[in-house]
């Protein structure tokens, strides 16, 4: 069986390119004992992965060149050895930007068929939802009455983290890239929203919170994050999930200028890393998928077709065409 496999071909030096990757054919045998054979339905794309095209040590080791590139997919079993697994099982694996994927049984996590679409264990049932959970509710300790920030608000991260908010009893503004993005978040619920492109960030923001804001979820660093700590409360809390708009720089950029606050702020400001906090799956499953089924939370996706179009995907991820988690169908 023949499996096409999308490779690192060289490592970006700013924005990526279409160039930076190699499109490879290989032979897929049968699974050996103890492994499956998947053949893929739909894949993530992520911002983390603009960080595995660097070769520097971080939380996700680098792709490497010449090498099949690693993320979230989602399969079905098409061959197992193994009693836990069963032909036609649906599973979530990390062997994605591939058509067939084989691997120890171990390695694949039987997902319900039923209780959702394939591609919701990429988003907002998966690695995305969980870190706006966790990263809401455990990180910046959100309570009810809080006035909540989040950039990136579009985002499949930021969607749900605003959604959530309101869920507690917040007040919630989102930022982000377009009009169109804005007035999604409108109808989802965010109490306010703001294009950044339109003007500064702090005096859109000072507008939407005259009298400050209490949480500031993080996506996209820079301009955002000097904003949100001159707007912070007294005892604010950040959670840093991310800072997409730092993920090209060729060179290291200045903080803050405003990062004095934070002491007589007393700000509490915190990175995170989603599996830190796994054991919230539980909790967050069954808190999300009932929000879901009784229409209190909305999801939505951006859908790029064929394998083929995966770098295309990630590229325009890391632009912000997407609305809602971006997934590729495979097939």
């Amino acid at each position: 069986m023949q499996s096409r496999e999308w490779r690192l071909a060289a490592r970006p030096v700013g924005e990526p390119k279409l160039t930076d990757f190699a499109l490879a054919n290989v032979d897929v045998g049968e699974p050996a004992a103890g492994q499956l054979l998947v053949r893929n339905l739909v894949m993530s794309v992520d911002p983390y992965m603009r960080g595995r095209m660097n070769d520097i040590k971080s939380y996700a080791p680098p792709w490497q060149i010449d090498a099949p590139c690693e993320g979230g997919a989602v399969g079905e079993v098409v061959s197992s050895t193994v009693d836990s697994h069963a032909v036609g099982d649906l599973v979530l694996h990390n062997y994605g930007w591939r058509d067939y994927a084989v691997g120890k049984a171990a390695e694949f996590q039987r997902v319900d068929r039923s209780a959702a679409q394939p591609s919701a264990y990429l988003g907002v049932l998966g690695m995305p939802g969980l870190t706006a959970y966790a990263g809401l509710y455990d990180v910046a300790a959100m309570r009810e009455g809080d006035t909540v920030f989040v950039s990136g608000a579009a985002g499949a991260v930021g969607s749900l983290v605003g959604q959530l908010a309101k869920l507690r009893g917040g007040t919630v503004i989102g930022s982000a890239g377009s009009a169109e993005k804005v007035s999604w978040l409108r109808e989802i619920g965010f109490d306010a929203a703001f294009s950044y492109r339109d003007g500064p960030v702090l005096e859109q923001l000072q507008q939407a919170a005259p009298d400050g804001i209490d949480v500031y979820f993080d996506n996209v660093g820079g301009e955002h994050l000097e904003a949100a700590i001159s707007a912070l409360k007294v005892h604010g809390r950040i959670a840093v999930c991310g800072m997409i708009s730092r993920y090209n720089d060729t060179e290291l950029q200045p903080g803050p200028s405003n990062i004095g606050m934070v002491v007589g702020k007393r700000l509490t400001i915190r990175g995170f890393l989603v599996w830190d906090h796994a054991a919230l799956m539980p909790d967050f499953v069954c808190d999300v998928s009932r929000g879901i089924q009784d229409g209190r939370i909305q999801v939505r996706e951006t859908v790029v077709e064929g394998l083929e179009n995966a770098p295309a995907a990630v590229l325009g991820l890391l632009r912000g065409d997407n609305v809602g988690k971006m997934v590729v169908r495979v097939a």
